[in-house]
């Protein structure tokens, strides 16, 4: 799922008490029962409070250097449009983040950058009627039948071509990701878990021939978190015999894992199975303290399936976004390999990992 950054998006938000008020429609809630229709779900769901399209990828270049990349674009809406909309162009109704990193992995360097937009004079947005989601000259589009990425900040960044290796995998029970126990305390959850992406990175202006795979969440919802929770780990594994995993683990007060974790298995043909909280374990294996926040973050894992056994290790340990505007927080995102065994054979893989609430604990507030 990419539980991810969105939750920490709820610093931007305010009660829903708050948020719609007399004036306006409650936003729709994630509930079993919702009918998929693509391309259309690709596209922006303003009647839903909070939604991202995130993408990470493992990519090679021609001289041996390896990179990790994420780019993630967030809407958050602060209010539903009324049936007599606000007709000014300064309205705010949305909230546009995002947030995009560069792992250099052979010299241990990791840039991140973050943009915070309103749609004013199409500062940034996200179409409702095509694949389009921008924030100033950062943008998602789609042509071609691929997804193209485009950010640049201060020379570095990325410019990509993605092409879906597998189809979409819904997540959960028929799309429908549950956080928590409460009626919508869930997520639409889809993915492209493997997608075949070519196109450049850049490093301080310098342009790098890369190519390489990468994975891609999209998910929206309106009150996807139980109030126990202080954060998650979030995984997504390509293996090399063709199976990807995603497994996100939250965490509670107590420091247990909520019994609403869950994941989901994808097989060679494509054919996924949902992966219930007990089905699996995530054992931290080393830690790594950050010199940016002092947070202390797990830093190597032992993941364990019924299938069998994964290492995941970070491809270094300094990938941390840190002292973030749009989010009121930090959080660790980064590039990792993977050795394992899975149904009594050796495998290999690359992924990401996501880590939130180390720092600090998630709450709901407005930013600074």
């Amino acid at each position: 799922m990419r539980l991810a950054i969105l939750f920490l998006v709820l610093f931007c938000l305010t009660s829903p008490a708050k948020a719609e008020t007399e004036n306006s429609a409650p936003f729709k809630q994630a509930l079993p029962g919702y009918s998929y229709q693509f391309p259309r779900d690709d596209f922006s769901h303003d009647e839903f409070r909070i939604e991202w399209w995130y993408y990470t990828g493992n990519l090679a270049g021609e001289r041996k250097q390896t990179f990790g990349y994420q780019l993630t674009f967030f809407r958050v809406g602060l209010e539903k449009k009324n049936p007599i909309d606000n007709p000014s162009s300064w309205k705010i109704d949305n909230i546009y983040f995002a947030h995009m990193t560069v792992s250099d992995i052979n010299n241990k360097k990791f840039h991140f950058f973050e943009r915070i937009n309103r749609r004013g004079i199409k500062n940034a947005g996200a179409d409702s009627n095509q694949l389009h989601v921008w924030n100033e000259d950062w943008s998602l589009t789609f042509k071609e039948n691929s997804h193209h990425l485009q950010a640049v900040e201060k020379g570095t960044g990325l410019q990509l071509k993605l092409m879906p290796i597998k189809n979409r995998i819904l997540h959960g029970k028929e799309g429908i990701s549950k956080k928590g126990s409460g009626s919508g305390n869930a997520s639409h959850y889809f993915s492209f878990p493997r997608m075949e992406t070519t196109g450049q990175i850049f490093l301080k202006g310098e342009a790098i021939p890369v190519q390489g795979t990468s994975w891609m969440d999209h998910e929206f919802s309106s009150n996807q978190l139980n109030k126990n929770l202080v954060g998650w780990d979030w995984f997504s594994i390509k293996l090399d015999n063709q199976t990807e995993i995603m497994l996100y683990q939250l965490r509670d007060q107590n420091g247990g894992k909520d019994p609403h974790s869950s994941g989901t298995l994808i097989l060679p043909d494509g054919k996924s199975r949902h992966i219930l909280h007990h089905e699996f374990s995530i054992s931290p294996e080393k830690f790594w303290t950050s010199p940016h926040t002092g947070a202390t973050y797990p830093a190597g894992w032992t993941i364990s399936l019924p299938a069998g056994k994964l290492n995941i290790i970070p491809d270094f340990s300094d990938q941390e976004l840190y002292n973030l505007r749009s989010i009121s927080s930090s959080y660790w995102e980064g590039s990792v390999s993977i050795k394992g065994e899975l149904n009594g054979k050796p495998v290999l893989g690359k992924g990401y990992v996501e880590l939130v609430g180390y720092q600090k604990p998630l709450k709901q507030a407005l930013p600074d």
